[in-house]
């Protein structure tokens, strides 16, 4: 048995279910474990089934515990301390594609696994645009959604992601600062202003005094749905773009990649952590700018 320890936000959710089909359509059993990886994460949820009435096959607390070895009776305590702990649990440390991932029979995931290198097969590739589609209908409430909404079909629309807030926290800062930084900004709006002068940019971001700050004009519209399901709305709405400015953040990654336009632009930083080199994340769509 395979187990995937669900953890982070959407996008990671959504990479983690992924490969989760690519697994499932090479014969493997898997599952998907969704207490442990938010245990100490007070802040985010399992929202698959929430945001997309995804479901999965679920492990059981017993069979976590099987393939890590974590039993605490004290025979199991006792092996652990003589011959050491025989745990399955493999660990995503460098955030590149790992090809032994898809081989794997028996072992507990832990990792965030960005890459479409992930799950290349068709049919999962069919379900997962199946499965990951959001209506308008289902999403858009107000009359301001919809305006912008209907701007963003109408016009040469590049989304522009800019990611703070948690971003620049103690213990984030140090994996996500200083890379998608006002210079960054600048350099792919300049490019993409250069490839399509009639472009108009829609800004999606949690910190709206960027924004004030840093542009001006009025090919800039900030977008701020206040819909109740507003991660759902924002992903939306980033999709319909015809071109991206990405942040380094999977939920950027996800917005282009549900664009399905064979003409899009995607500008993406020139790296993506400062502590894993990540060079998977990439796809041959994105531009490094």
């Amino acid at each position: 048995m395979i187990i995937i320890r669900l953890k982070g936000g959407l996008g990671n959710q959504m990479f983690q279910y992924a490969l989760y089909l690519q697994l499932k359509a090479l014969g493997k059993e898997v599952k998907i474990d969704e207490v442990n990886g938010f245990k100490d994460d007070p802040q985010r949820d399992p929202v698959l089934y929430d945001l997309f009435g995804i479901t999965y096959d679920k492990a059981t607390d017993e069979e976590v515990v099987e393939i890590t070895d974590a039993h605490m009776d004290l025979l199991s305590r006792i092996k652990r301390k003589l011959f050491g702990r025989k745990s399955a649990e493999y660990q995503d440390n460098t955030g590149n594609f790992d090809p032994k991932v898809l081989e794997m029979d028996t072992a507990y995931l832990n990792g965030y696994f960005q890459s479409d290198k992930y799950f290349k097969d068709r049919n999962v590739l069919s379900r997962l645009k199946r499965e990951f589609e959001i209506k308008p209908e289902d999403c858009l409430t107000t009359s301001k959604s919809w305006e912008i909404y209907r701007q963003i079909l109408q016009s040469n629309s590049a989304s522009i992601h800019v990611r703070r807030g948690d971003y620049l926290e103690p213990g984030t800062v140090e994996t996500f600062g200083g890379i998608c930084d006002d210079d960054y900004y600048k350099r792919a709006i300049d490019t993409m202003i250069s490839k399509y002068p009639d472009v108009e940019f829609f800004i999606f971001s949690n910190d709206n005094e960027w924004y004030e700050t840093h542009v001006s004009g009025d090919r800039f519209h900030y977008v701020e749905t206040g819909e109740e399901k507003e991660d759902v709305a924002d992903l939306l709405l980033m999709s319909l773009c015809k071109h991206h400015i990405l942040a380094n953040s999977s939920f950027s990654w996800w917005s282009a990649w549900m664009n399905d336009a064979p003409e899009k632009t995607i500008l993406v930083p020139p790296k993506w952590l400062n502590n894993k080199p990540m060079e998977d994340i990439y796809t041959d769509r994105m531009i490094k700018v």
